[in-house]
């Protein structure tokens, strides 16, 4: 069988590396020897670490090269700086060398495209670029939340096309219940009409979707008021900004689960009665020590309590770096990746096209 790859791209956010997990899973249960390789890995926010969407497929899959070899360039918001434009082509021959390896004694490689398909265009490593220079075949997640997605998908595809990439087909991933009837009804047939195959549309699950009080704990910093063991493997579905009165609040705080609620140390009513409602988290801002009676109902409640020393606006700020990443040792959240794959994709179209 000549091997053949595919290349998984999308915006940021959409879930590229839960799909690829996922997908490399069920092909291995089907008898493939699956590879991986991110030829652009990008680092974002203060506290993200570079290269654990390369940890966890490497350590899942078993796989024995070097992340050096499975991701060979490093990119981030300030990437140009120090000449990096000058050495183009270098960079391609660094990326086709590492590629060489990486994709050695594998029946299909996996590509994750990197932050977003225009990331690295101006290094010509953009994911059109990288799809032509590995001969991939395209896999575009879509993460949705409006109507403007669809349109921006539909921009994508016809760019595809325009720049004679193969396009496997495309994946609705994560998407919220209120909008799985509108997908199925409404998003799915205009792709259809329009040419674009879709493969799969995959339902959010809190699981593997929703941060969790850790990663808030971890991006926010700030002091955490309550015992460290207490409550940081919660999950946080909803963000809710305690800036109200108590009669406007109380109406949100009771509507939205497993929530964080951000608020000023000084607001006691609004801390305690979040405390009476589904709350994940309590993120107090501005350095102001609460009430010792919101520590004590927070301890009894196992709510953690987050003390930042900045405002409310820069915590909220702050929380658009989070993002729920899957780690090795995440069990639950590497079998519900691969049961997407097989509840909700057409995979059997995709092991087709690899065997074909």
């Amino acid at each position: 069988m000549i091997l053949k790859s595919i290349f998984i791209g999308g915006e940021s956010g959409s879930g590229k590396t839960v799909i690829a997990l996922g997908l490399a899973l069920k092909l291995q249960q089907e008898g493939l020897k699956v590879g991986y390789f991110k030829p652009v890995d990008s680092a974002k926010g203060l506290h993200c670490q570079r290269g654990e969407d390369v940890a966890l497929l490497k350590e899942v899959l078993s796989l024995t090269h070097e992340p050096a070899v499975l991701s060979p360039f490093q990119t981030g918001p300030h990437y140009l700086s120090g000449g990096q434009r000058r050495g183009t082509e270098a960079l391609k021959e660094k990326i086709k060398t590492a590629w060489q390896t990486a994709k050695d004694n594998f029946d299909t490689i996996l590509i994750e495209g990197s932050l977003s398909p225009d990331t690295a265009a101006s290094m010509g490593i953009d994911a059109i670029s990288l799809v032509k220079l590995l001969d991939a075949a395209m896999l575009y997640v879509i993460r949705l939340e409006n109507d403007y997605d669809l349109d921006k998908t539909i921009f994508a595809n016809n760019h595809f096309r325009l720049e004679g990439l193969s396009v496997l087909g495309n994946i609705f991933n994560n998407i919220d219940r209120t909008l799985i009837d509108k997908t199925k009804g409404i998003y799915l047939s205009i792709m259809e009409e329009l040419g674009n195959p879709v493969l799969g549309i995959i339902p959010r699950k809190a699981e593997i979707a929703s941060p969790t009080v850790k990663q808030f704990h971890d991006t926010l910093g700030g002091e955490l008021l309550t015992n460290e063991g207490i409550g940081l493997e919660r999950i946080v579905e909803e963000v809710v900004v305690g800036s109200m009165t108590i009669e406007s609040a109380l109406g949100y705080l009771r509507r939205a689960p497993n929530k964080a609620v951000i608020s000023g140390g000084d607001r006691s009513d609004i801390a305690l009665t979040a405390l009476e409602t589904s709350t994940s988290v309590l993120i107090l801002t501005g350095g102001l020590y609460p009430d010792v009676g919101v520590l004590t109902r927070a301890t009894e409640k196992n709510v953690p309590v987050i003390l930042v020393h900045y405002d409310t606006f820069t915590a909220i700020e702050r929380l658009h770096e989070i993002s729920h990443r899957i780690h090795p040792g995440d069990e639950q959240g590497v079998r519900i990746a691969q049961e997407n794959i097989i509840n909700y994709c057409n995979w059997q179209a995709i092991l087709q096209y690899l065997s074909s």
